[in-house]
Formats: structure tokens, C-alpha cells, sequence
């Protein structure tokens, strides 16, 4: 364990090196922190973390930079994460109050997030497991075909042309009311069970025909796999930097897996609290010269999916955490009340 002096060498080197890109030495330490030692103390101090493995030297007679290990120390001993001024809570709420659905939603989201971080963001699309159906429709487009239009409670829109012969505006509306009837304010489960019993029953050949078209297109789309599918924004953010050990090409090959996203979000996005990956902790291994920084965003009782950011691991933690805490819960808050 530490003392506290040499954890705040670390939290010193930590902080010059992220800011300057530069191997931190003892004299620019003493010169620009008030360590309240000497130089001498602070070299002393400086070998200890390295051979702790908290530093290490890239090169004979350079400074130090942190290792993934000093990194990790360092996040863990955060006090608070540092609080967004007001003006940054303001410009979050009004970006992503113009969203009109959850397709919107995650579109500002990754965006916002990419932008105030200047990292890679990556959002999942939500899934609720209590998400029910808000409305069908139902909207002619030959004489024998049909747009089905299923809309749930968040937003979410799927359509789905289908043949219905032999159907005028009448039938329609008919057959749109029977379906809205058997499905709105239920579950995709609930609405199934509905849907089935609105199959069987017995009505004229024509118009029970057509129900039963249009309750097999409609059990399809609810039974479709929960959506599994992440957005990616601020990719060319990691050109600007240049922390990789060899080249940054295996990063944005993974960033194109999205099972790989999803898995690291699964993993990382839990609880209330903001989870850190740091380097060699991410188990995929052309990401670990990267650092993930993720949240759950949803309701308190049901968490629907997360969020984060990826980005070397020379990155401001404590501003990085703290935007992208704040985000998961607007987006919880917008979709919840929303």
C-alpha cells in the first residue's frame, strides 16, 4: 500500500502526463505541484512507483509515464467524480431534448458523448424488458399489399410490408382497430397471447383471412431477437492521438465488431456506477492499448442497455467519468419520462 505522499506523485504524474503527452520528471513535479519536498524526495518517491509498477521510464534518461497499473491506482483513489459545471448539464439536456424517437435518441447521444469527450462513443440501442406496444397501423399500398407499422413504448418504430389481398380502406381501419384492440399497453408476450386468441377467432372468410395475415406479420416482428446493435461516433478522434503501441489499425477493426462492443458494454455497464477498463483489463486483445469508461443508462428498477467511451489510456479520467455518467442519466431520465 501506498503512503499518502507517493500517491500524490502519482496523482501528479497522472495528471502532466495527460495534459502534456510528456514523460514527467522530479524537477517539473516540484516546480509545478506543491508537494511540500524536495527534489531528491520526490526522485526517491518516483523510483518507488516504478518498481511498484505504478511507473515506468519508455526511454534512459526520460521521465516517467504512468502504466496501466498507476492508472488504475489512480482512478480507484478518486474522491469524487468531478462534478459538470452548469453550462455543460444545460448543453446535454438541450441537445438531447430535440429527439423525437429512441433512433434519435441514440443518434444525439453517441454524438453529444463523442463530442464533449473527444473520444470514441459507443451508446447501445436500449432494451427494455418491459416495453409495451403503443400503436399499429396499418397503411395501403397497392390494392394487395399493406405497410404494417408496429410503434412501442419507447419510440421504437419497425415496418414490415405485407400481402393482403383484396383489401379496401374499410378493412383497414377493421382490421387496424382489432389489432390496437389486442396489443396496446401489453407486452410483446402479453400481445402475443392476444393476438393468438384474435386468430382463432370465427368470423366471415374474407376479413378473417386478412386478420390472420396480419397477426402472423405482427407475431414476427414481436418475436424478433431484442435489438441487439451499438452506435459508434468519434472514431477520427483517435488519430489525434499517438499512444498506441504499434498502430492504432487493430483498434478501428474492433470498433467494427459489434458483437465485441456489446459484449465489453455488457460487461462494464452495471449498477449505478461508472465502470473503468484500463488497458490490459479489457480481455480483447487488440483493445487493450485502450481505455473504456462506461455507464448503464435506464430506469432505477430496469436497466435497459449502456453506454461509453474508448479511448487511449492517456485520457482525463476524472472529465471523461464525469460526462459520461452524466449522459447515461439524461438519456435514463429522457426515456423514462419521455
Amino acid at each position: 500500500m501506498l503512503d499518502e505522499r507517493k500517491l500524490r506523485v502519482l496523482h501528479a504524474i497522472v495528471t502532466d502526463y495527460v495534459a502534456t503527452r510528456e514523460p514527467v520528471g522530479s524537477k517539473a513535479l516540484v516546480d509545478r505541484h506543491n508537494l511540500g519536498v524536495s527534489s531528491a524526495t520526490v526522485r526517491n518517491d518516483m523510483a518507488s512507483l516504478e518498481d511498484e509498477g505504478y511507473i515506468t521510464q519508455p526511454h534512459t534518461s526520460a521521465g516517467r509515464i504512468p502504466t496501466d497499473k498507476g492508472y488504475r491506482l489512480f482512478v480507484d483513489k478518486l474522491a469524487t467524480v468531478k462534478p459538470l459545471s452548469p453550462a455543460e448539464r444545460r448543453a446535454i439536456q438541450a441537445f438531447l431534448s430535440g429527439a423525437v424517437d429512441i433512433d434519435d435518441i441514440v443518434s444525439r447521444t453517441v454524438r453529444l458523448l463523442a463530442q464533449i469527450t473527444q473520444q470514441v462513443a459507443i451508446v447501445q440501442y436500449p432494451i427494455q424488458s418491459n416495453t409495451t406496444l403503443r400503436h399499429v397501423e396499418l397503411v395501403s399500398l397497392t390494392q394487395d399489399r399493406v405497410l404494417l407499422i408496429v410503434i412501442n413504448s419507447l419510440g421504437r418504430v419497425e415496418q414490415r410490408a405485407i400481402e393482403l389481398p383484396e383489401h379496401d380502406e374499410t378493412d383497414l381501419v377493421a382490421l387496424k382497430t382489432r389489432l390496437n384492440d389486442s396489443v396496446v399497453g401489453r407486452t410483446a408476450a402479453e400481445a402475443a397471447v392476444e393476438l393468438g386468441l384474435l386468430a382463432d377467432l370465427p368470423a366471415p372468410p374474407g376479413p378473417q383471412a386478412r386478420t390472420r395475415i396480419a397477426v402472423a406479420a405482427l407475431l414476427e416482428v414481436l418475436s424478433s431477437e431484442p435489438t441487439t446493435r451499438v452506435a459508434v461516433a468519434g472514431v477520427p478522434n483517435l488519430t489525434r492521438f499517438g499512444d498506441f503501441t504499434t498502430t492504432v489499425q487493430p483498434v478501428l477493426e474492433a470498433l467494427e465488431e459489434q458483437v465485441v462492443l456489446l459484449r465489453l458494454l455488457d460487461q462494464a455497464a452495471t449498477g449505478d456506477t461508472v465502470t473503468v477498463r484500463i488497458g490490459h483489463e479489457n480481455e480483447y486483445e487488440p483493445l487493450q492499448s485502450t481505455s473504456l469508461v462506461a455507464a448503464a443508462y435506464g430506469s432505477p428498477d430496469d436497466v435497459w442497455a449502456g453506454l461509453g467511451i474508448m479511448g487511449p489510456t492517456r485520457m482525463d479520467y476524472p472529465a471523461t467519468m464525469a460526462s459520461v455518467r452524466a449522459v447515461a442519466r439524461y438519456v435514463g431520465r429522457f426515456l423514462t419520462e419521455g
